[in-house]
Formats: structure tokens, C-alpha cells, sequence
């Protein structure tokens, strides 16, 4: 396999990985609401995806340098499979809570593998020196691109199906899940034969359920312990809070500018679009942003700042009505998932030239775990700020908390968990 062929294949991993969620996002909570679910038992259904998928990421990050790549991202696929067909045929509460943990089952199994498969296969072909920042880009960028057409896509199946299907065969808020549930089955053929894992040595069932959890402790301990992914983990956790702050108080903003919450729906899926297609043109920037800062250290600096402005400039416009209004969330919008994306491509340079093959899946899966930390924060203090102060303070605190993450990367000193005399041997044992 040549590095080309490598990357291909990550990058359409990476767009695969992506697009069933994108599809089922524009109609998940109509969905369940069509099919008499209430708010607070849909907010349940969501709050069990994400304690699932909190819950298993370190697990599953050292399941997959343990038993390898290829085998965790097919299971992440299967479980897709199963998580979305189910959800396009529920009709009850408990059907949409087991198709959510099945999802959050999903989540948690992705969390790494792919890019741990690329990284992997780029050092075997061109060595631990490899230039990585060019491909995970264009992996991260993918990751944009199918969550923008995924959105779109999605978004207009609901109002196509009538037109091809009777109502009575199938409803039509139920087909963006199903043909989710085609495209997760895609991505299971493509990574049982396009993403050969190197040979390892074959591990009984009882050794594979010892050495895992010594993975997760062993990478936990690397992440604390190291000054590089420290920092990455505190950053990532400051991204988490933006995030989460962004996906919390943008819909109501949306709804509130547009007149009403089926047009306010509209804009958000429009902006989201927009937002996901940004954060595809912030990948593919990641790469000139750090040789125009000299590094990746910062470029990252430039893409937090960036994020922070556009923080900012959401509770600067918090208070603007009208057309005026919707054109500046917009844009703020948009910019800071630009910001966002270079940011989070340099981060994830910076954390695999810290680590080695052996522990690379587990840190990559402790600064998901870290990003979503950050989100439950941001959900338990930011959205009772802005309903007691106002979407202008809540975002500032945001603006603050990402500008001070900035100061992280300030003398960061250099990775070096990548030497050939880590690396090499540990791949080999870990497969």
C-alpha cells in the first residue's frame, strides 16, 4: 500500500463514518415527536447517547489498540446499522432509548480507530518522521463535507418520500434514519476490505479482557502525566464548552430571529450546513495556518483566537433583531467552526506525535472524553446563565473560557512519543 492509497482510504472512512449521523440529524427529535414521544422523554433518550458514549470511550479507545483498528471500526459500523434501523421503525419510548444506546455504543467505538489506522499506516510506509498534518486535515475536512450533505441530504428526504412512497409503507420523517442505516452498511463493507490491519499475534478472549484495561490506565496516565496532552486535554475541554454552548443557544437564537420555530428549524438546518462546510474549509487551512504561525503549536493559537472572536461576536449581536441579526449569527456562526476545525487538526498532530502506536486509540479517545466533559459542563452552568442573564453573558463566558485556552499552547514544548524506538515495537505488539 502506497501513501496515497492510505490516505484515500482514510478519507473515505472518515466521510463514511460521518454522513449516517448527518442524515438522521435534521429529523431525529421530529421523529420521536411524531411518534408521541415529549420533550423531556426525548431529552432523556438524547441524555442516554451521550452517558453511553462517555462511558465507553476509554474502554473502547483501548479495545482498539489492543485487539486492532479493522475490528472496532466494523463493530462501530454494525452498531450504526442497528441503532438507525431501529430508530426508522420505534414506535414506543423504549424503542428509541435502546436504538439511542446502540448509537452511543457507535459513537464510543469510532472515537479514534481510523485516524490511529492512518497514522499507523503512514509510519509503516514512511516512517515515525512522516508528515501527518496534510492527511488529517483532509480526514477532518471529510468529516465536514459528510455531515453538510448528510444535513441537507436529510433534511429534504422528508418532503422527496411522499412523492415515491405511500405514507402507509413508510413515514416519511422515518426514511433519513433508514437510508442512514444503507450508508453505515456501506461503511462496514468498506472497512472489512479496504482497511487491512497489520498481521498481529491472535489473543484468547481472557487476555484480551486483561490487557485492556491496562491500555485505558496506562493511556490515562500518559495524558495526565505528560505536559504536551495535558494541555491538549484541558484545550479540548474548552472547546467541549464552546461547542456545547453553540448547539444549546443557537436554536432558540435561530427560531427567535426567524418568527417561529418550524422556520427557525429551517435557518438552523441551513446554518448547520453552513457551519459543517466552514469547518471543512478550517481542515483544509490547518496545514497553511501552522506553517504561516511556524507550527502547529501556533496555528492553534490562531484557530482559538478565531473561535473566540466568533464567540464574541455572537453576545456582541445577541440583541439585534431581524434580517441584521440572522446575517451576523450566521456569519459568526460559520467562522467560528473555521476556527474550530484548525484548531482541532493541530490538536490531533500534536496528540499523535506524543504518543505510540500502543496507547494511541486510548488518548485519542481521553480528548473526546475531555471535549464532551467540557460539554456537560457548558450544559449545566451556561444554559442556566443565559436564561437568568441573557444569550449575550452566557456566550461571553465562552468567549472568555476559549480566548484563556488559547494561553495553553503558549512554549508547548515539543512532542517526542513518536521516536522510532517507541513506536516500532509497540505497534507491533499491539497490532
Amino acid at each position: 500500500m502506497t501513501a496515497r492509497s492510505a490516505l484515500r482510504r482514510y478519507m473515505l472512512v472518515s466521510f463514511l463514518t460521518w454522513l449516517p449521523p448527518g442524515i438522521m440529524m435534521a429529523t431525529m427529535v421530529l421523529l420521536m415527536t411524531e411518534r408521541g414521544l415529549g420533550l423531556a422523554r426525548i431529552g432523556l433518550v438524547v441524555t442516554v447517547y451521550s452517558v453511553v458514549t462517555v462511558s465507553l470511550e476509554l474502554p473502547t479507545g483501548g479495545l482498539a489498540d489492543v485487539v486492532g483498528r479493522r475490528v472496532v471500526l466494523a463493530a462501530s459500523a454494525a452498531f450504526t446499522v442497528a441503532g438507525l434501523a431501529l430508530m426508522s421503525v420505534s414506535t414506543t419510548f423504549w424503542m428509541f432509548l435502546l436504538s439511542g444506546v446502540f448509537k452511543g455504543v457507535a459513537r464510543a467505538l469510532s472515537s479514534g480507530p481510523a485516524t490511529s489506522w492512518y497514522v499507523d499506516t503512514l509510519h509503516g510506509i514512511e516512517g515515525p518522521a512522516a508528515d501527518l498534518r496534510p492527511g488529517l486535515a483532509r480526514g477532518g475536512a471529510m468529516e465536514s463535507v459528510a455531515l453538510c450533505f448528510g444535513v441537507l441530504a436529510g433534511g429534504a428526504l422528508p418532503l422527496l418520500v411522499p412523492l415515491l412512497v405511500p405514507p402507509s409503507l413508510l413515514l416519511p420523517l422515518a426514511a433519513p434514519p433508514l437510508v442512514g442505516a444503507v450508508a453505515a452498511l456501506v461503511l462496514l463493507v468498506v472497512v472489512l476490505f479496504a482497511l487491512p490491519e497489520p498481521a498481529h499475534e491472535r489473543r484468547s478472549l481472557r487476555g484480551v479482557l486483561r490487557e485492556v484495561p491496562a491500555t485505558v490506565a496506562g493511556g490515562v496516565r500518559l495524558a495526565l502525566g505528560g505536559s504536551v496532552l495535558r494541555r491538549l486535554m484541558l484545550a479540548a475541554a474548552a472547546s467541549g464548552m464552546v461547542l456545547m454552548s453553540i448547539e444549546l443557544l443557537t436554536p432558540g437564537r435561530l427560531a427567535e430571529l426567524a418568527g417561529t420555530a418550524e422556520e427557525g428549524s429551517l435557518a438552523y438546518a441551513v446554518v448547520a450546513a453552513l457551519g459543517f462546510a466552514g469547518s471543512a474549509m478550517g481542515s483544509a487551512l490547518a496545514p497553511r495556518a501552522a506553517r504561516l504561525a511556524g507550527g502547529s503549536a501556533g496555528g492553534a493559537i490562531a484557530g482559538t483566537a478565531l473561535t473566540a472572536l466568533s464567540v464574541g461576536a455572537l453576545a456582541a449581536t445577541a440583541g439585534v433583531d431581524g434580517l441584521p441579526g440572522m446575517l451576523s449569527a450566521g456569519l459568526a456562526y460559520v467562522t467560528l467552526f473555521v476556527g474550530g476545525a484548525v484548531t482541532a487538526v493541530l490538536c490531533l498532530e500534536l496528540t499523535h506525535k506524543a504518543v505510540t502506536a500502543a496507547e494511541r486509540t486510548t488518548v485519542t479517545s481521553t480528548s473526546s472524553l475531555s471535549l464532551q466533559s467540557g460539554g456537560i459542563v457548558a450544559n449545566l452552568t451556561l444554559g442556566s446563565l443565559a436564561a437568568q442573564a441573557g444569550l449575550a453573558a452566557a456566550w461571553s463566558v465562552g468567549a472568555v473560557v476559549m480566548l484563556a485556552s488559547a494561553l495553553l499552547f503558549v512554549r508547548m514544548p515539543a512532542p517526542t512519543g513518536s521516536s522510532p524506538a517507541q513506536a516500532l515495537p509497540a505497534r507491533s505488539g499491539s497490532g
